[in-house]
């Protein structure tokens, strides 16, 4: 199922999130992205209905199986194009800034030739 970017994006800040805090609410993503508080609230409840996320009576959230195979397929697809990037001497900072450009476009087949290329240049 296609999902928009800015979905994805919110999926991956819940997932970094959830590894940097333990849990995650709407405001601390808010504050992640720099966003207002209502943009996320309807974010949230958008994710919600479409069963990427749960939230429960406290105001936590939690990635569903769905919302979480997106967050960690977008993750890495972050993680690796950044690296890969600083390795060829790019700027860290824009390094990751263009990742999360990138991270949404480039297709599976791409993404995989680079991540089995990088994977091959660590071996040698």
């Amino acid at each position: 199922m296609q999902i928009h970017e800015s979905a994805e994006n919110y999926l991956e800040t819940i997932l970094i999130l959830k590894k940097r805090l333990g849990q995650v609410r709407s405001i601390d993503i808010a504050s992640e992205l720099s966003f207002s508080k209502p943009s996320v609230s309807v974010a949230m409840k958008n994710l919600r209905t479409n069963g990427y996320i749960s939230v429960d009576k406290d105001g936590y959230i939690t990635l569903l199986e769905k919302g979480k195979e997106i967050a960690e397929k977008i993750y890495e697809r972050h993680t690796l194009i950044s690296d890969w990037l600083t390795t060829i001497g790019v700027d860290p900072q824009i390094a990751a800034e263009d990742a999360c450009r990138i991270e949404h476009v480039i297709s599976s087949e791409t993404f995989e030739a680079l991540k089995a290329h990088t994977q091959k240049g660590m071996n040698q």
